[in-house]
């Protein structure tokens, strides 16, 4: 009888370390529960799942809450904010939020905005810019019914919902019951 080397490996995993056996016991199990087809199947899923992110819609209230110094001069005339036709609602679609006790950019006292939003580009006929416009809803109380405004100019269908002003934005919030909406600058388009 020979005796083995020190310097050698075991020919037998069960006869090597304990660490040797763990890595064995959970590398074959692995095996035996998994395959390549399954690999494949989870990482198409991830691939399908990541590209759909950007259709997913994104938070705007708070950029557009910090102020982005994007708001025209005050000291131009703007128009009516209770008018469907002021500039910035030009792809409102809902109740004007400056007729139930809020302003164009602020929601009515008990309401909170939706920190979700669609988008328009809307031309102020006052300094003849483009302005990027987030049309946030204003949730938690009973609806409005005042100064409903349904203008579309650049509506795009639900499936780019970041662009899409036929989504109730209020769903998750305090309350899921829709008031309003306000029309906030976030943006020069330039």
């Amino acid at each position: 009888m020979t005796k083995p080397n020190p310097g050698s490996r075991p020919a037998h995993p069960a006869q090597g370390s304990r660490l040797d056996r763990f890595f064995t016991r959970h590398a074959r199990q692995l095996a035996r529960h998994t395959s390549r087809r399954g690999f494949l199947n989870r990482l198409g899923l991830f691939a399908v799942g990541a590209s759909a992110l950007p259709l997913l819609p994104i938070a705007r209230a708070s950029a557009a809450a910090q102020g982005t110094g994007a708001e025209p001069d005050a000291a131009t005339p703007q128009g009516d904010i209770f008018d469907c036709n002021y500039w910035r609602y030009c792809s409102i679609d809902g109740f004007i939020a400056s007729c139930c006790g809020g302003t164009a950019h602020s929601c009515p006292p008990g309401t909170e905005m939706s920190p979700v939003s669609w988008i328009g580009t809307c031309l102020n006929p006052a300094d003849n810019k483009h302005y990027i416009v987030s049309y946030n809803d204003c949730c938690g109380r009973t609806t409005c019914q005042r100064c409903f405004c349904h203008r579309n100019e650049g509506d795009k269908p639900v499936y780019y919902p970041s662009k899409s002003n036929d989504i109730d934005w209020c769903m998750g919030k305090a309350g899921v019951v829709y008031n309003s909406t306000v029309s906030v600058v976030i943006g020069v388009n330039e």
